[in-house]
């Protein structure tokens, strides 16, 4: 996004007039004499993995379909590893022993023979999504156009679907969503260690940026030495990744970051993705945003109300997110230069929108800003 959020970085080098043609002929398996009448990319493509929409007619019927393609490798790719099977397999668990809305999933493409890349396919369902461009905060959406009331019952059934998430026991069947080699210091190490390796894969890449570096540190030296008891993490939990009807979750989306760690870190991503937002709002707009959204003391008291457990050290847990969301950041930048969107820049941290924010939840005077 520019640095008013007014346009979406490219995402794919793909040819989707190829990616129809060996849809139709790949579903031919599938569902014999089908035909793809229609195939749309949609401007909310996410940054990683990449999400085509198209319709499928078998005489007169017609079923609506969503393909999750692994991103073209020439094209920069957010993340080192894209792991398809095993967001298939986690929207099959959490259907399978949730009330969680998820899409329906249908097909596990593994091989490469077909887009070039593993792919599945899921049923396509209706609903709106708080928009990120231009973000919901900057007002004349629907969601910011909302009543309070309403707003309140987004916020509610949001945490309530991470809770559901949250509630599958960990045992053999969460297995596949475990780090390699657990450490013995807790998995929150582990997380710890992975978003380094991801930072250090990226400055390789390019630039370094000095305020990441200090973060990361940061992050060690604060780690909470108890953690919550780890659960089932959907990972990139937020409104954005929800499809909404009512302002009641119809499908829960984008499961890529799944893992296993305590509790507080989908609920803090939640916390600091609209905090991202919000912050935007105010500080490089001047506009009044929505402050009252997913505050930290009252999200916690959402999410204990509905699970029993009390989410501890979240200030920590909201910076990790920040600090986590800056590496992505750091990441697209560099996309951005591949695709000729953005300049090389002499102060590497410019890249990050948030790194004010970042800076003062290090030094402590962010806080304030966050509570009920």
């Amino acid at each position: 996004m520019e640095e008013q959020g007014q346009t979406r970085p490219q995402t794919s080098t793909r040819d989707y007039a190829d990616v129809r043609a060996s849809l139709e002929q790949w579903l031919q398996d599938q569902m014999p004499g089908a035909r793809v009448s229609e195939l749309l990319v949609p401007e909310s493509n996410g940054m990683s993995s990449e999400t085509v929409l198209f319709t499928v007619d078998e005489g007169d019927k017609a079923t609506n379909l969503v393909a999750r393609i692994a991103p073209d490798p020439d094209s920069e790719p957010v993340f080192a590893d894209y792991d398809m099977e095993k967001q298939f397999k986690v929207m099959r668990l959490v259907a399978d022993s949730t009330d969680v809305p998820v899409p329906n999933t249908r097909w596990l493409e593994l091989s490469a023979d077909v887009l070039g890349v593993p792919f599945f396919v899921m049923d396509r369902v209706d609903g709106e999504v708080p928009p990120d461009v231009m973000p919901y905060t900057f007002g004349d959406n629907w969601f910011f156009d909302a009543t309070a009331e309403q707003q309140r019952q987004l916020q509610d059934s949001t945490i309530a679907a991470i809770a559901g998430v949250h509630s599958i026991p960990l045992g053999d069947e969460t297995a596949f969503l475990d780090f390699a080699s657990p450490s013995p210091e807790g998995r929150l190490r582990d997380h710890l260690a992975a978003l380094e390796d991801y930072y250090q894969w990226t400055a390789d890449q390019g630039l370094r940026s000095p305020l990441l570096e200090r973060a990361l540190t940061w992050l060690e030296e604060h780690r909470p030495k108890n953690p919550t008891k780890d659960v089932l993490l959907w990972g990139d939990a937020r409104p954005g990744n929800i499809l909404y009807r009512d302002f009641t979750p119809a499908a829960v989306l984008d499961w890529e970051m799944a893992c296993l760690g305590p509790p507080e870190v989908d609920l803090a991503w939640t916390i600091f993705l609209h905090r991202f937002f919000q912050d935007l709002a105010t500080d490089l707009m001047g506009l009044p945003g929505l402050p009252d959204f997913m505050r930290l003391d009252d999200a916690a008291a959402s999410y204990e109300r509905l699970t029993g457990t009390r989410p501890q050290e979240l200030e920590y847990y909201t910076a990790y997110a920040a600090i986590r969301h800056g590496v992505i950041m750091f990441r697209i930048s560099q996309r951005q230069i591949r695709f000729g969107e953005a300049e090389p820049t002499e102060d590497p941290d410019s890249a990050i929108l948030h790194a004010n924010t970042i800076r003062r939840m290090l030094d402590g005077s962010y806080w304030s800003e966050v509570y009920a």
